[in-house]
């Protein structure tokens, strides 16, 4: 099918995308949301500008909608986004969240559209290894106990994933950060024509919570 596929370029949605492709799927549109408030309940805010620089590294166009990340409102939001694309359906990077899920489920039904969910339910240590084998994931933002500033801009590894797992037992976050525990960035992954280096960032640490702020990037040939 040819497929829209919904992204924040955090590491869900991206390795969507490339099990899509390996299905066999095509993927002309990235579709992204940018919300007007960072407490959106559908869309992810943070760097999400660096779409912009995951659709000239991979070729496949950037759709942008804005949102006012009100509750509810943002259904419309997205079927705004959607609904002139000429496409089957839309994959989308979700492990467990039937909030997300189910209403992505309305606009695509509206609209005629498949969903494509090749995460879903996926075991979440297995799920996180398999896209540490294949992608450079940062992590953007912490908010969940156990997640302290050292966390923000760290390299998602093996020994990492470790760390994640020690802290799911001691707080019970979700390893893949599907409570909103983390965010991420992906830098590289299997179909980026270049990786992004981070030339320039910033750290801001509020009480029990922060973000990795991404000011500067390039492009680098693999």
């Amino acid at each position: 099918m040819k497929l829209a596929a919904l992204t924040s370029g955090g590491k869900d949605s991206i390795f969507a995308i490339h099990l899509a492709q390996l299905g066999g799927h095509e993927v002309t549109h990235l579709v992204t949301i940018k919300p007007d408030r960072d407490d959106s309940y559908m869309f992810h805010s943070i760097n999400i500008h660096m779409v912009e620089m995951i659709s000239r590294t991979c070729g496949i166009p950037l759709v942008v909608e804005t949102s006012s990340g009100e509750k509810e409102e943002e259904l419309a939001d997205l079927e705004r986004a959607l609904g002139p694309l000429d496409v089957d359906g839309v994959v989308v990077g979700a492990i467990e969240s039937v909030y997300q899920g189910s209403r992505v489920h309305r606009i695509c039904d509206d609209l005629g559209l498949e969903v494509v969910e090749p995460l879903w339910h996926r075991d979440p240590e297995q799920l996180l290894r398999d896209m540490v084998s294949v992608m450079d994931i940062r992590i953007v933002q912490v908010a969940a106990m156990g997640l302290d500033e050292k966390w923000l801009g760290r390299v998602i590894d093996s020994a990492a994933i470790d760390e994640l797992l020690e802290l799911n037992r001691s707080y019970r976050i979700h390893v893949c950060g599907e409570g909103g525990e983390y965010e991420t960035l992906v830098l590289d992954a299997p179909f980026f024509t270049s990786r992004i280096d981070i030339l320039d960032a910033e750290t801001a640490w509020k009480r029990d919570w922060g973000i990795f702020r991404v000011k500067d990037v390039k492009l680098v040939p693999k």
